[in-house]
């Protein structure tokens, strides 16, 4: 309990911290009162039901990239290719929904979900497997697969797969109206939004209440402790890295069975990213990943309203991001300090 009150204080705090921040950088960069822009930013994110759904059907996506890089992060792995997972999930779910087209609807989708599980969780899992087997580090190799994803997504966008009809904006053929996932009841969200929360769920049951979890906590806290006990520790990194990329390739095929119907470069628009953010904000836990997602995706949903209100640039938003994942990471140096040692600016204690 008292460990879990601590990552609530510290991750507030730097939420705090960031806002502070950002208003003075609105106050003196932009000479905009920060009370009247965060004032907005509520209004866009969640001041009336449309602006809300508008914050869910952000948040769907993000919801399961972030558990790309919270699943690996439980073994001590920082995986950050959570945009080239998505990019290559949301073509070959593309690909597969043209290619099976006349079949039922369910089927059309299913396959869909298979293909972009299983591209986005190999994508991922080739990370995972230079890291145990080469000894390449994983932020860094998973980094640059996402240019390579998105170098392979615009190659077959504009050649192989490309659908002749599309003319100034490459996409592959529509995978039809019919094949496309619905809304959740009468709302405007669509039902990635439950996707994500189903996936969150089942990865804390999973990670809370099972061997395969404690594995992964004794291997993320002592990995040469973990292989004396026996464990496969190359067997659970290669299969948490391909479960993360399974969920970011599920995000890609969201966004092309739910908002896009096709694949194009609209997919690379920074959803993978930002779920790194997510996940670190929410401390690589699932279920904390949730409302960080509809935290994250109500500030960039209110975007627009912040461009025609104030006269701020779209990307303001995104420096507010910005600023937030740099709190996070000096964040961690408060993480086993006591108040007073704090203070003392003294050495961490161990945990």
């Amino acid at each position: 309990m008292g460990a879990a009150l601590e990552r609530i204080a510290v991750s507030a705090l730097a939420l705090l911290a960031s806002a502070v921040l950002f208003g003075l950088l609105l106050i003196f960069y932009a000479g905009v009162d920060p009370l009247e822009a965060y004032a907005l930013m509520y209004q866009g994110a969640f001041g009336s039901w449309f602006s809300f759904q508008n914050t869910l059907t952000r948040a769907a996506p993000l919801i399961l990239v972030a558990l790309c890089t919270a699943l690996p992060a439980r073994l001590g792995l920082m995986i950050i290719g959570n945009e080239g997972a998505l990019v290559l999930g949301g073509l070959a779910a593309a690909a597969m929904g043209v290619a099976v087209s006349g079949a039922p609807s369910l089927i059309v989708q299913l396959a869909m979900a298979a293909a972009a599980m299983v591209i986005g969780g190999a994508w991922i899992a080739l990370a995972g497997g230079l890291r145990q087997y080469r000894g390449v580090n994983e932020t860094i190799s998973s980094l640059l697969l996402t240019y390579i994803a998105i170098a392979l997504m615009n190659h077959f966008v504009e050649g192989p797969l490309r659908d002749p009809a599309s003319l100034n904006k490459p996409s592959t053929h529509s995978i039809g109206d019919a094949n496309m996932i619905g809304t959740i009841g009468g709302a405007d969200v669509h039902w990635g939004l439950a996707f994500g929360i189903v996936a969150c769920l089942v990865c804390w049951v999973v990670l809370r209440f099972t061997t395969w979890g404690f594995a992964m906590q004794v291997i993320g806290g002592n990995p040469k402790t973990a292989r004396m006990m026996g464990l496969n520790v190359g067997l659970y990194v290669l299969v948490a890295c391909a479960a993360g990329g399974a969920a970011a390739g599920l995000a890609g095929m969201v966004e092309v069975a739910a908002v896009h119907g096709k694949a194009n470069a609209s997919l690379a628009v920074g959803y993978g990213f930002t779920g790194i953010l997510v996940s670190f904000l929410a401390r690589h836990h699932p279920l904390a990943i949730i409302p960080v997602a509809i935290l994250l995706g109500g500030i960039g949903a209110s975007g627009g309203l912040l461009q025609r209100r104030l006269d701020l640039p779209d990307a303001a938003v995104v420096v507010l991001q910005g600023i937030i994942f740099v709190s996070i990471l000096a964040s961690e140096t408060l993480y086993g300090r006591s108040w007073r040692g704090l203070l003392r600016l003294g050495p961490v204690e161990a945990r």
